[in-house]
């Protein structure tokens, strides 16, 4: 076997949080062969398997028994051009904030809204990243997986990926039974900017036809200025989804509260989680020195780089107290493991 399975080894550098813990089994998976591999050994031993990419969105609570396997499966191919997109096909170990840059280095343009998230291309399509007014399903065409069970490599269609609000099929019904090894995209080489969301259209409330190059600058200064660098102070990012209310909830709680920052969404309503926490006083919260990030509300830190189970007992603690305050119940966005 040519791939290297480590034992026994700490993944409080392999999750943005820096929780301590450990697992039993890792391999590092740089190419498809390496994939089946791996997934032999798992079943040769009966273990479980969890796929991390950088470990961003991964809160682990306690050690983990079976295999990790670490995605770092790397390439970008131009597959099709022409004068109005591009189709390209990206590896899912790719640095998702730096595969942003090259499409705009190279004219491809669509993702500039999404700079600055953390992460890999294989987690995109997991989460259906979305920020500033934009979704990544709009620019999938497919993703490539590879069953964690039978070792059977499938392309699934957009259409058939079931992509929802920070949602999709990866995260309900095949979840913990794929890697996802590629994501192809169609992006343009013309294309409207936008800049609906209200942080940029403030931000280019003095400027006329901004372009993607700006609206990436603006988006990498926005973030920077609002979320802290993981390098710096350990984090997972935004720690709760934006809760969608229906429009009678919406009604209710209007009244009650009428700066509750809220937007349509469809035909319901999507409430600021960050307002609701920071309205209920949890900003700069600290508990067992695990806080709530004094400039984001959604953000948990663990500069004092605590277990898992105790940035849970914050998160926990947060949400009752949003459901008393205001009947709704928060979903926490990382994936526990």
């Amino acid at each position: 076997m040519s791939l290297e399975i480590q034992q026994n080894v700490s993944l409080q550098t392999y999750n943005s949080l820096a929780v301590p813990a450990t697992a039993a089994y890792l391999a590092e998976l740089t190419s498809l062969d390496k994939v089946r591999e791996a997934i032999e050994f798992a079943q040769n031993k009966k273990l479980s398997m969890f796929v991390l990419g950088e470990g961003s969105n991964t809160v682990f609570k306690s050690d983990y028994a079976g295999l990790i396997l670490l995605n770092r499966l790397l390439g970008i191919e131009l597959l099709e051009e022409n004068s109005n997109e591009v189709i390209v096909k990206v590896s899912a170990g790719e640095n998702w904030h730096r595969f942003v840059t090259y499409t705009l280095k190279n004219g491809w343009l669509g993702l500039e809204n999404l700079a600055l998230i953390p992460g890999f291309v294989g987690a995109a399509p997991i989460q259906n990243i979305g920020a500033y007014g934009v979704e990544v399903k709009d620019f999938i065409e497919s993703v490539d997986l590879i069953n964690l069970e039978t070792g059977s490599q499938t392309t699934m269609m957009s259409n058939k990926c079931a992509f929802g609000y920070r949602d999709s099929i990866f995260k309900e019904a095949l979840k913990g039974q794929i890697i996802i090894t590629a994501v192809t995209f169609c992006l343009k080489k013309q294309t409207a900017v936008n800049i609906s969301y209200p942080a940029l259209s403030s931000y280019f409330k003095d400027q006329l036809s901004p372009t993607s190059q700006d609206v990436f600058t603006a988006v990498c200064t926005i973030r920077s200025e609002k979320l802290p660098n993981p390098c710096d102070v350990p984090n997972a990012g935004s720690f709760f989804k934006n809760p969608v209310i229906s429009p009678e909830q919406y009604a209710e709680l209007i009244i009650e509260y009428p700066n509750m920052v809220c937007h349509p969404f469809g035909n319901d309503y999507k409430v600021a989680a960050a307002w609701m926490i920071d309205s209920a006083g949890w900003k700069s919260r600290v508990n067992n020195s695990v806080r709530v990030h004094s400039e984001q509300a959604l953000v948990i830190i663990n500069p004092e780089k605590r277990s898992g189970s105790e940035v849970l007992v914050l998160a926990e603690a947060i949400k009752k107290d949003i459901y008393t305050k205001f009947g709704i119940e928060l979903e926490i966005e990382p994936t526990i493991s």
